[in-house]
């Protein structure tokens, strides 16, 4: 498998017009701020939105954007087992806004919401201190919960996925509405 183009955030700033930028992340991270004129489809409804990211991959160059990397290398790879080729942003929108890009906030749009990372270590540290907690005062059988929490944590980082990421990406506040899918897919017919 092949490792996806990377672009620089000064090299994407200068050709941001000539890119259809997809944004992978929730909704309420995309609400939080995205790049200018980027369209929201969330890493688990890229194949969903297949048929409309081949056409604009046919017309010009695409530009799949996420927090900090690893979930655009995620898409770029779907994306090239199906044919279509698509380069990421290094060190996504963090990494944009670091370079002094601005990052676009609409307004009256869903209400953002904390970074998924953010989202994990709070999940991850509250449920090894409830287990903590409930094995002081209930039964020390608890404290395996904490336990279980670190080996996929450990597990997390040796494979480079998330599956607290994964679950927690379906919580309501991280799923898109489905106009909101919709009027992206409408964007990328257009373009």
């Amino acid at each position: 498998m092949t490792t996806p183009t990377v672009l620089g955030t000064d090299e994407a700033h200068t050709r941001l017009h000539e890119l259809t930028v997809i944004d992978v992340r929730t909704p309420g991270e995309f609400a939080s701020g995205h790049l200018p004129g980027a369209l929201s489809i969330p890493l688990d409804r890229i194949g969903d939105a297949l048929p409309e990211i081949r056409g604009a991959a046919d017309r010009g160059e695409v530009l799949v954007v996420c927090a900090s990397g690893a979930r655009s290398e995620s898409a770029c790879r779907t994306l090239a087992e199906h044919g279509v080729t698509a380069a990421t942003l290094a060190g996504g929108t963090g990494a944009w806004a670091d370079g002094g890009h601005d990052l676009h906030r609409p307004e009256g749009g869903p209400r953002a919401s904390w970074a998924m990372e953010r989202q994990v270590r709070f999940t991850a540290g509250s449920v090894v201190l409830l287990g903590l907690l409930l094995g002081l005062l209930v039964h020390p059988a608890f404290q395996l919960l904490s336990a279980g929490i670190a080996a996929g944590l450990v597990f997390s980082a040796v494979t480079n996925t998330c599956g607290m990421a994964v679950l927690l990406g379906k919580l309501p506040h991280n799923r898109p509405r489905p106009a909101d899918l919709e009027a992206a897919l409408a964007a990328l017919r257009a373009r």
